[in-house]
């Protein structure tokens, strides 16, 4: 008999995930049962899946597989979703916590804004930004990611493009993100092509995140940086301080909302 599967669906800017809660129950999924869940027309339909559950060095731990089934690394907007789901299932009982991914401790605040749960998560940090070519800049936000400046990001073949670049095996051999990114006044604009999505996903944020350092690295004298990122799915801002090609004090906010929970047999 299969046995059924209590889960919460979350969306951080359109960046969506199936959150499970390791606390109550253990859970060991094969990929193909990640898969399923994670397929949109027979399963429940998100980016990837998220398992919260207890750890001995941090209120709990996230492990975090892509929609393709694969256990994967840091991401931002789960993250933020995790934070949110374990302060509203009382996991934790304090607005401010620790939890542990794939690249070590993050801390984590939830605040509230306007009627709206705000969360915000520190980042690992950034010691290199490498330029891989013209225009083309790669750099490990928690999940490797590659920057490229566009003039009109709204009709840039995201998809033809970053699918080549995140198969290209002799300059990734293990794949990447890639994020087209256009500058503007007071906010950048992006999309993003992701690995394991094999697809443009709405939002992304560690991708937000290496954005706004990319574009802080190349563009900016200011050593503490704060960017709006507008993605299709919504809004994120990161800050950081900068010091030459190091970048520490790496924060994400987002605005995560559970968006239905349910139960399912996979």
């Amino acid at each position: 008999m299969k046995k059924t599967i209590n889960f919460s669906k979350y969306q951080s800017s359109g960046n969506d995930f199936i959150i499970l809660n390791g606390f109550r129950e253990r859970y060991e999924l094969f990929m193909e049962q990640i898969k399923f869940l994670c397929e949109r027309k027979f399963g429940v339909g998100a980016d990837g899946l998220i398992i919260v559950k207890p750890a001995p060095s941090s209120n709990f731990k996230i492990d975090y597989y892509n929609s393709d089934g694969k256990i994967a690394s840091m991401c931002g907007n789960g993250g933020l979703c995790a934070a949110s789901f374990a302060f509203a299932n009382n996991i934790v009982n304090t607005k401010t916590f620790n939890f542990s991914a794939a690249d070590g401790i993050h801390k984590a605040k939830i605040s509230r804004k306007e009627g709206m749960y705000l969360a915000e998560i520190s980042m690992s940090d950034v010691s290199n930004v490498y330029k891989i070519e013209e225009n083309m800049y790669f750099l490990n936000t928690g999940s490797p990611h590659i920057i490229i400046f566009v003039d009109d990001v709204i009709n840039y073949d995201v998809v033809s493009n970053g699918r080549i670049i995140r198969n290209n095996k002799n300059l990734f051999p293990e794949g990447t993100n890639v994020n087209f990114v256009e500058r503007k006044e007071n906010y950048l604009l992006i999309r993003t092509y992701e690995r394991g999505v094999e697809d443009e996903t709405l939002s992304c944020g560690t991708g937000a995140v290496a954005s706004a350092i990319v574009e802080g690295y190349l563009f900016s004298q200011e050593t503490k940086l704060l960017r709006e990122i507008r993605t299709k799915g919504g809004i994120l801002k990161a800050s950081c301080e900068k010091q030459n090609n190091n970048f520490t004090n790496i924060y994400l906010e987002g605005s995560p909302i559970e968006v239905f929970s349910g139960k399912i047999n996979p």
